[in-house]
Parts: structure tokens; C-alpha cells; sequence
């Protein structure tokens, strides 16, 4: 990993990663003083992550690639994981009250969680800037709830807390908010606080629904014992169509190969819109400010090439699942798309279970040996929900079977099409593949 920090005459000079972050896109709110705080001295910053899953899904990439750039500039990232707070929930950007975690869950999810951030930051205890991992479980479990209260809850005033706008918007709401979603955000100052006593952390870093629980921990930090601390805000990823983003018509783009494939992991990035794509080499890739101008002037040049939406995906997939994962969505890719001439009988029963997230459905031997209409078959199979569904895919053209365009609703399916006295491969639209297997 390349240093972009440097040492003259024995004193070390930090990079302004404020100006490169800003760069980036990846700084909406700012604490005055941060920027001269991180330009003066070895900082330790810290963002925490809700263990609400046992993966992290790329909506969790900003923050992670937040504490690289923070670890790549010679400050010290601590990753927390919430192992207390997630027994709570955070009410920010939620309308309602979400459903606690069994002790039991939560710990896979910490476990899991933990294995993800060591496979992007540097652990290296030799490194002055090691990262580290902590569980605010760790602290939070010896302390009493009248101890919490008379040592810490009577620093924060609940006018100071009410006028926090996640706090407003539940408030004026129609569900509400529980006294425990309330507590939250002082919970999540006083991580910012035990970690400015014990690790030195005068930075925190999240995105921007956190702004108000994250100046909270200053304001205790200030009022406890009249330390200054600093945050900073990222800009919440949003796509251009107003889709959510990390979200498909599957679900989450997860980090985990097992819950989202390398394929569809680098489908999702290829199938960027040129304003998103744009945006997100700048978020969610290393590569220099001269070279993402590069591929932007070639992608100007000639967008029907895509070269902005390759890279992206190239660059990313590879951060996160690495080479030969890159290679194998590559090639299953090639399969499906770039070779979409080629007769699905060329494609050998090997080829067929190689292809790497495409979703495979079942259906009886029996019934394909009486022969289905396509509305049945793709009903029957699962390939979609309904008859009714199936019926105006098939009318609209959007349905092929072996790469050969069905539009009529009484199009017979049989044994006769099954590739390897097997298989049939069914295309929805333009990019969603299904292997129908028979049994």
C-alpha cells in the first residue's frame, strides 16, 4: 500500500486528506478545526458499524474506505463494532422502531462483521497506525444504569437531545419513539467519549443522518472533561433514477461472496448509469485524480463503450473480492452477454454450472415430458411469481429460452429443449439469467 504521507527532516507532513476526500465527494458536514486537526498531528478517527446482519453490504463501503483513506494519509482508523448499540437500534433515518437482536444473533453477525473490516485495513501491529477493532459491548457491559445516568446522562440535557432532527422526525411521527431508541444517541457519545479517554480519539467519521449523534460525543467529550473532539460528515449514496442504493430486484448487494456472487457483485457496478458511474469512481475506487479524468474523457468520447462502468467494476471487485473472482464474473459475463450469438446448445453442461449467480429453479422431469405452455413452465418453475406475470413478460418479448425469443403465450416447453438432457436456460429481460433444472 502506497503512503501518501512523508517524512521531512524527521517531522512528519500529512497529506490534506480533507482536500482529497472533498475531492472525492465523500465530505458533506464538517466540525471547524478538523481539517487543521488532521494537517497537525497522528489523529485516531473511528466510525461504528451496526451489527444488524452477519455481512456489511456495500452501503457500508463508504464508510470503510473512509478509515483507509484515514490509515493511507498516517492517521490511526479504529473500526467500532456495535455490539451494545445493536441491542438498542438507531433511530436515525428509520420511521419505526426496528426489531432487537438475540444475544446469540448478534454475536455471528460481530463475528462476521469483524472478518470483513480485517480484510480492508491494516492490522500490522509493527505499523504506528495499526488499525484496531473494538465492541462497545466491551465497555458498556459494566456499567450500571444508575452509574450511566448520574455519570454521563446528566451532562446532556434532553432539550440538547430533542432538538436532534432523527429525535424531531420520529417525535413527529406516527409511531413515535421508545425511550430505548431515545437513549441512543447518547450511548453513541459516550463511545466517542471512552475512546478519547482510552485510545486518544479526537475524530469521528459516519454519514450524514449521523450528525447529530456523532456531535453529541463532542458535546460530552467538552462537558466531562473539557476535551475537544472533531466529526465529519459523508453525503448518503444516492443513484440518480432515485432507486435506493445497494438495491436490486433480488435485495442487498451484500460484501459476502456467499450472499451476493463476485458476478452479481460486479454486475451491479457495470450496470452503473453514466451520472452514477461518475460519481461512484470517485467514491468507491483509489485511482488518482488523473486517471479517473482520463476515463472520463474516453468514456465522453465514446459512451456506448462504457468504459467508465468497466472500470468500476474492474477496480472495485477486485478491492473486494479480489482477482480471481474479477476473472471468473469477467468470463461469466462473456458467456452471457458478449456471446449472445452463439447457440445456447454451444455452451457445455460445465459451462452451464459455471455460469456464477445465475439463480437455478426447479421443475419436474414428468411435467416437461407432457410437454408445458411457456406461462406454465415459467410459473411452475418459479422463474416468476404468477401465471398472470408470466403471461405479459412472454406478450411484452421479454422472455427468451435458450437465447431464442418466445412471444407466444402457447409456445410449448418440453424435454426436447433441455441442453444436457438437463438444463434449460431461461432470459428475463435483458440480464437476468435462470437455469431451469429438471429432476
Amino acid at each position: 500500500m502506497k503512503s501518501v504521507y512523508k517524512s521531512v527532516n524527521h517531522r512528519i507532513i500529512y497529506m490534506n486528506l480533507v482536500e482529497e476526500l472533498r475531492w472525492r465527494g465523500m465530505i458533506q458536514d464538517i466540525m471547524p478545526g478538523t481539517e487543521d486537526q488532521l494537517n497537525r498531528e497522528l489523529t485516531t478517527g473511528y466510525i461504528g458499524f451496526d451489527p444488524t446482519a452477519d455481512s456489511l453490504h456495500i452501503g457500508s463501503l463508504v464508510p470503510i474506505l473512509l478509515l483507509v483513506h484515514l490509515q493511507r494519509a498516517g492517521h490511526k482508523p479504529i473500526a467500532l463494532i456495535g455490539g451494545a448499540t445493536g441491542m438498542v437500534g438507531d433511530p436515525s433515518g428509520k420511521s419505526e422502531e426496528r426489531n432487537l437482536l438475540s444475544e446469540e444473533v448478534l454475536q455471528a453477525n460481530i463475528n462476521g462483521v469483524r472478518k470483513q473490516l480485517e480484510q480492508f485495513l491494516d492490522f500490522s501491529p509493527e505499523k504506528n497506525n495499526a488499525a484496531e477493532l473494538v465492541n462497545n459491548y466491551d465497555w458498556f457491559k459494566n456499567i450500571g444504569f444508575i452509574d450511566f445516568l448520574r455519570d454521563t446522562g446528566k451532562h446532556i440535557t434532553v432539550n440538547y437531545m430533542m432538538a436532534k432532527e432523527s429525535v424531531k422526525k420520529r417525535l413527529d411521527g406516527e409511531t413515535g419513539i421508545s425511550y430505548t431508541e431515545f437513549a441512543y444517541q447518547l450511548m453513541q457519545g459516550y463511545d466517542f467519549y471512552w475512546l478519547y479517554q482510552h485510545k486518544n480519539c479526537k475524530l469521528q467519521m459516519g454519514g450524514s443522518d449521523q450528525w447529530g449523534n456523532m456531535t453529541t460525543g463532542t458535546e460530552l467529550i467538552r462537558r466531562k472533561v473539557s476535551g475537544q473532539a472533531f466529526v465529519f460528515t459523508t453525503p448518503l449514496v444516492t443513484k440518480a433514477d432515485g432507486g435506493k442504493f445497494g438495491k436490486t430486484e433480488s435485495g442487498n448487494i451484500w460484501l459476502s461472496p456467499e450472499k451476493t456472487s463476485p458476478y452479481q457483485f460486479y454486475q451491479f457496478w457495470l450496470n452503473a448509469g453514466d451520472t452514477d458511474a461518475q460519481k461512484w469512481i470517485r467514491l468507491f475506487t483509489f485511482l488518482d485524480r488523473s486517471i479517473i479524468e482520463s476515463i472520463e474523457k474516453a468514456h465522453a468520447e465514446n459512451p456506448s463503450q462504457r468504459v467508465l462502468q468497466k472500470r468500476l467494476a474492474e477496480e472495485i471487485t477486485t478491492y473486494v473480492h479480489g482477482a480471481d473472482a474479477l476473472c471468473s464474473a469477467q468470463l461469466t459475463t462473456e458467456k452471457l452477454f458478449a456471446q449472445q450469438s452463439a447457440p445456447a446448445e454451444s455452451l457445455s453442461r460445465a459451462d452451464l454450472l459455471a455460469i456464477e449467480g445465475v439463480l437455478t429453479c426447479p421443475i419436474s422431469r414428468d411435467q416437461l415430458a407432457q410437454g408445458l405452455d411457456v406461462v406454465s413452465f415459467l410459473a411452475n418453475s418459479g422463474v416468476l411469481p404468477s401465471k398472470g406475470e408470466a403471461r405479459k413478460l412472454v406478450q411484452a418479448g421479454g422472455i427468451s429460452i435458450n437465447r431464442k425469443k418466445i412471444d407466444q403465450v402457447d409456445a410449448r416447453i418440453d424435454t426436447a429443449l433441455l441442453l444436457h438432457n438437463e438444463f434449460i436456460l431461461v432470459q428475463k429481460g435483458k440480464k437476468t439469467y435462470f437455469l431451469v433444472q429438471a429432476n
